[in-house]
């Protein structure tokens, strides 16, 4: 393992239009997986348009990965069915933090970096990464992939761990 960049919280905020894998409905869940660390939403029932509000932790280190998202609906009888995946490329987040030290303004908003939709991302619209009150924080829609429809809304903030050599 790398050096400890800091911790990354992760509010799974809501998802939206997420597909049909019971009779009439689902009872969705988020699986979040940063290298070999897991974290799981609760489950909410009888459900198409979830909102969770679920703030998942993660130790972010280098090299700096990929967060992975599953979204499943929870089966009583059977094994869970897949309702999509997606992923969020963490270097933005990171390369913002290292500018927020050069710019170094400690209080207020300011947009430090501007990702766009492209295929290299599950974005759904451009995402800014900003820095508020000293938080690099960055909010995303993401659009759920291998299946027909659905997004996940994140919000996303990295907590730098200060070493004492700075």
């Amino acid at each position: 393992m790398g050096e400890l960049l800091g911790l990354l919280k992760v509010v799974v905020v809501q998802g939206k239009r997420l597909v049909i894998r019971d009779f009439k409905s689902s009872d969705p869940y988020v699986i979040a997986k940063l290298g070999d660390q897991v974290a799981k939403t609760k489950v909410i029932n009888s459900c198409l348009n979830p909102v969770w509000n679920e703030e998942l932790t993660f130790s972010l280190t280098e090299p700096v990965g990929v967060l992975n998202l599953e979204v499943f609906d929870k089966d009583r009888f059977k094994a869970d069915d897949k309702m999509g995946h997606a992923y969020l490329n963490l270097q933005p987040l990171v390369s913002a933090a290292r500018l927020s030290h050069a710019v170094r303004v400690s209080s207020g908003e300011m947009t430090l970096r501007k990702v766009v939709p492209d295929t290299d991302n599950c974005l759904v619209r451009e995402s800014s990464i900003s820095l508020i009150n000293g938080e690099v924080v960055q909010s995303v829609w993401l659009r759920l992939c291998a299946v027909e429809s659905g997004e996940i809304e994140l919000k996303v903030r990295l907590i730098e761990t200060h070493d004492g050599t700075s």
